[in-house]
């Protein structure tokens, strides 16, 4: 029996968190709140900076995060890194590049910063070294052909990731790449999988592999400038190309491998079958210099992840898996004992995921980013027992960094305000705020209202769901609804910003809106989380008709105006909705997987690996919504990207022609330069425009007065 760990309580109608002005007199009149340019829209959105990963330097005493603003102009995005004070006495651009300035690793004494850029003369993203606390301009450190990727900065070296062709020395690898760039033949050719991931193609004949550059003594210039290169190539070492083991082919960052304090060891994640279509990933060790790479991982048979060594190296924490073939399965932490070889299970009784892990300095605990019950959590979790506790309660906590001396320092967001860098108190969770970076956008927006309700879905289980309501909202009125459903399918929506799909804007077009985390979704448990497999329909069907029950039983809502969508899963939810009975007079269907048969066309299989090929049995033929189509009603307003490689964008133009050749309304939005996710700014500002003008058209926002609406 897993122990269940959660201290988030969801009642009914009690309002966890509000904005100052909610209660304005504006009665749900949306018109009036966009005429004095205070609603939440999508222009507003794309005037925010967003913070990236941050990074806090080893004395405790700075934290340096990138942060992007974009140029609606020119559609363009520009990436600085900020410097913090952690004690809010300083936040200022480190560097005015803006080029695309990320990744950033302190030096083991604090004094350096190494980061990834891609300035002018670079073709791709290389390492720049940057002086914390003296006048200077960043130097590109190195230039590597094929360009870099994930630096850790260990005792006398940085350690880095880059894509290679194993066969070729560093100038011929320069040699081919020119050569490609003058070639006028665009084929591509693969004879194994895979051959793309999320938004781009794969070279077959490049791998990943780990490198380091020693950095000792360029602080008093001892390396030489060889065409802006402070380390001449000859000084670059492969770590794991010696030993034929590479990194996962289809992505590769900071969570594929770790160096241990002294640089003794090298642990890394790596494909032991090197088979895409029966992948075994597992944890292996290596000694920088050395030929040989040990699996620590061979008997698990599902996937091993996250390595990250313990300060005093005595230990490897690791991720451990245990269904082969389900991508959502449990990830329990492990302790391997770097002297004998031993390993612990420490959370095997624990019924959540250990995600973003890091070590306390004294190796006595590990902080987590933990999803839980709809909400992303810092846990602590005892080194020794397993025993993990909750530190904070309401709002989303990620991408967790601490200083030698235990200063915590993450990124903190809610449904109100996007990620802001903070301080966090590891024994009672309270933060600190360090960055005012869009407190002046933010200072007249509108807010609604959000809370967490519960309501029973299939079998009469609890089901969780966020419901956010218009600014001004009147619960003496009544409101369309607009319900999202999340894509994953074994994602969660948590308590965080959403600047693609942000539920505070769709209110404040005047919609209730509401993401329900209905069964598959991730926090609520294993068994939730794997009760849709292998049939996707059943249980999340049912809980989103009950999310409609539930809203049409309140008297604050008109059910004749109820509208619903999503992306992704949540566009195959929505086909599904297509052809069964449901309440929505439309249907916002992104990027969905419509036909399973010709989703085998994606980078990704879901199904295969652990249930069989479709040949094999016939659960498509009960999952797939194309099967359904002959009782396809709704209209339905259909988006998707050419670059989408995780649902090719085949399978919207199949939904939109089987929708058109039964006479039912619809309209197909096609953007020829985005992925999966709509991410340049002009492309978003116009996908929010047809979503608002599409919905508008089947239920009409603002509060009305029942029947006489």
């Amino acid at each position: 029996m897993r122990k269940l760990f959660t201290v988030f309580l969801t009642v009914p109608l009690v309002i966890i968190a509000l904005s100052a002005t909610a209660c304005a007199s504006t009665g749900g009149n949306t018109a009036e709140l966009e005429r004095s340019g205070t609603a939440l829209g999508a222009e507003v959105l794309w005037k925010m900076k967003r913070i990236g990963t941050p990074v806090i330097s080893p004395d405790g005493k700075w934290v340096v995060a990138p942060v992007t603003r974009y140029t609606v102009d020119d559609d363009e995005s520009h990436t600085d890194l900020w410097l913090f004070a952690t004690d809010g006495s300083v936040e200022r651009p480190l560097t005015r590049h803006g080029a695309a300035d990320g990744q950033p690793a302190f030096s083991p004494d604090g004094s350096w910063l190494v980061f990834v850029s891609r300035r002018e003369q670079d073709e791709t993203g290389q390492l720049y070294l940057l002086p914390v606390h003296q006048p200077g301009e960043a130097r590109r450190l190195v230039e590597v052909p094929g360009g870099v990727n994930a630096p850790i900065w260990t005792g006398e070296h940085i350690y880095f990731i880059s894509r290679v062709w194993p066969d070729k020395s560093w100038s011929e690898m320069e040699e081919e790449m020119e050569r490609r760039e003058a070639s006028h033949v665009s084929a591509r050719i693969w004879t194994e999988l895979p051959y793309s991931h999320w938004d781009h193609w794969l070279d077959e004949e490049r791998q990943a592999h780990i490198y380091r550059v020693p950095v000792y003594g360029v602080e008093r210039s001892e390396y030489t400038d060889a065409d802006n290169a402070m380390v001449d190539l000859s000084r670059v070492e492969p770590v794991t190309l010696p030993a034929g083991r590479e990194l996962p082919r289809s992505s590769q960052g900071l969570s594929s491998y770790d160096v241990a304090p002294d640089e003794s060891k090298v642990a890394f994640v790596s494909d032991t079958n090197r088979d895409d279509t029966d992948p075994k990933m597992d944890i292996y060790l290596m000694t920088p210099g050395s030929e040989q790479a040990e699996n620590i991982t061979p008997e698990n048979e599902a996937s091993d992840s996250s390595p990250i060594f313990s300060p005093d190296g005595a230990h490897l924490a690791y991720t451990r898996q245990q269904i082969k073939g389900f991508y959502a399965d449990t990830r329990q932490l492990v302790r391997y004992d770097m002297a004998s070889g031993e390993y612990v299970e420490l959370t095997g009784d624990w019924d959540r995921s250990a995600d973003g892990l890091i070590w306390a300095p004294d190796a006595s605990v590990l902080y987590g980013a933990v999803d839980d019950a709809g909400t992303r959590r810092v846990y602590e979790i005892d080194a020794r027992s397993g025993e993990p506790r909750p530190v904070t309660a309401g709002t989303d906590y990620m991408s967790l960094s601490i200083s030698n001396d235990g200063v915590l320092a993450g990124l903190n967001q809610s449904f109100l305000y996007p990620p802001r860098v903070a301080v966090i108190d590891p024994e009672n969770g309270e933060n600190r705020r360090l960055d005012t970076l869009n407190d002046a956008v933010l200072a007249d927006v509108e807010l609604g209202t959000y809370e967490s309700v519960t309501y029973e879905g299939y079998g009469g289980e609890d089901i969780q769901m966020w419901v956010h309501y218009p600014p001004g909202f009147d619960e003496e009125k009544e409101y369309p609804l607009f319900l999202l459903i999340h894509g994953g399918p074994h994602s969660a929506i948590t308590d965080g910003f959403h600047f693609r799909w942000n539920a505070q804007t769709f209110a404040s077009w005047g919609y209730v809106t509401a993401w329900h985390n209905f069964h598959g979704s991730s926090g609520f448990g294993q068994d939730f989380t794997d009760a849709i497999n292998p049939d996707w329909i059943t249980k999340p069907y049912t809980d989103t008709k009950k999310a409609a029950e539930w809203f049409a039983g309140q008297d604050w809502i008109d059910a004749e105006r109820m509208v619903a969508g999503g992306g992704s899963y949540g566009g195959y939810l929505s086909s599904i909705l297509l052809g069964k009975d449901h309440p929505f007079n439309t249907l916002l269907i992104h990027a969905p997987v419509y036909n399973m048969y010709s989703q085998m066309a994606a980078d990704f299989a879901v199904h295969t690996t652990r249930y069989g090929d479709y040949w094999e049995h016939d659960i498509y033929e009960e999952i797939s919504p194309h099967y359904f189509a002959g009782d396809f009603e709704t209209p339905a307003l259909i988006i998707h990207g050419q670059q989408d490689y995780r649902v090719p964008v085949g399978q919207s133009f199949e939904l939109f022609r089987t929708l058109q050749h039964r006479g039912v309304e619809s309209r197909l939005i096609y953007f020829p330069d985005e992925n999966h996710w709509i991410l340049k700014p002009n492309n978003s500002l116009k996908w929010y425009e047809e979503v608002r003008s599409w919905m508008e058209r089947f239920a009409e926002p603002g509060a009305g007065q029942g029947d006489s609406f």
